[in-house]
């Protein structure tokens, strides 16, 4: 696969947390413009391998990575990558929703405020941005008669949304999801569900979920991992009808012990 179709690519990537490995030898490569769910069961490391993506795992401290990570063919861990553009460019969306405590508008441009100089930030622009961004999320016609409204009084649904939303004002090339709708009702799952697949082709989307229902109606390819490695990446629908490896069977079925 040449380079130019690739949003992500990693060659032995390891990572420790102290003395305990999470990743061991990763290597996987993500197409651009498509949804890829990361699957298998908790402790797997596939949150991990999604928090790689941004470097948000050095936060944490303690942390030793090997290997490589490419990410638009670009080396992330090169001496001269700013973390500031590389968050810009891969965009992150947490289990939980988690708007700031201030308005709709102002969730929506909070990013846009951070990263332009002082003083050049039009509110024409900003005015551009938020619609432009909470259309593209299906939120535009319920909000923007109550863009002045506190962003955590809207609905969790609404809220998930939003913090989708606040992304985009950035450009983000690639978007990182952690199960994002774990905490959201049937009916929030299914409308998260509908706008990942409405964003993809625009946005290369990489979700962490532990619901296999989702994982097959939401994701054009999975890789499924266990104690740290990728055991099985493929279409989505190979991958759960036709498993090559034995213990992804026993787990797209429900048989992992």
């Amino acid at each position: 696969m040449s380079e130019s179709a690739l949003a992500i690519r990693t060659r032995g990537l390891n990572l420790w947390y102290g003395s305990f490995q999470a990743l061991v030898d990763v290597s996987i490569e993500i197409k651009h413009g498509i949804v890829t769910s990361l699957i298998g069961p908790s402790g797997c490391g596939k949150t991990t391998l999604l928090r790689c993506f941004n470097r948000v795992n050095e936060r944490y401290g303690n942390v030793k990575t090997t290997g490589e990570i490419r990410i638009l063919d670009e080396n992330i861990y090169a001496p001269d990558v700013s973390l500031v553009e590389l968050r810009k460019a891969v965009g992150m969306v947490f289990q939980r929703p988690n708007p700031l405590p201030i308005s709709v508008y102002e969730n929506v441009v909070f990013g846009l405020r951070i990263h332009s100089p002082r003083g050049e930030l039009k509110k024409p622009v900003m005015d551009e941005a938020v619609e432009k961004a909470l259309t593209e999320v299906g939120l535009w016609k319920d909000l923007k008669d109550r863009l002045d409204a506190s962003a955590t009084g809207l609905q969790l649904e609404q809220q998930q949304k939003l913090c989708l939303a606040r992304l985009l004002p950035l450009k983000p090339e690639v978007i990182l999801m952690d199960e994002p709708a774990s905490a959201l009702d049937v009916d929030g799952t299914r409308a998260i569900e509908e706008l990942m697949f409405e964003l993809r082709g625009r946005y290369t989307i990489v979700v962490v979920t532990h619901n296999m229902g989702q994982a097959r109606r939401a994701s054009d390819e999975c890789i499924f991992m266990l104690l740290g490695e990728v055991i099985e990446h493929r279409r989505t629908e190979d991958l759960f009808l036709n498993p090559k490896n034995p213990k992804t069977a026993e787990y797209v079925e429900g048989r992992y012990a």
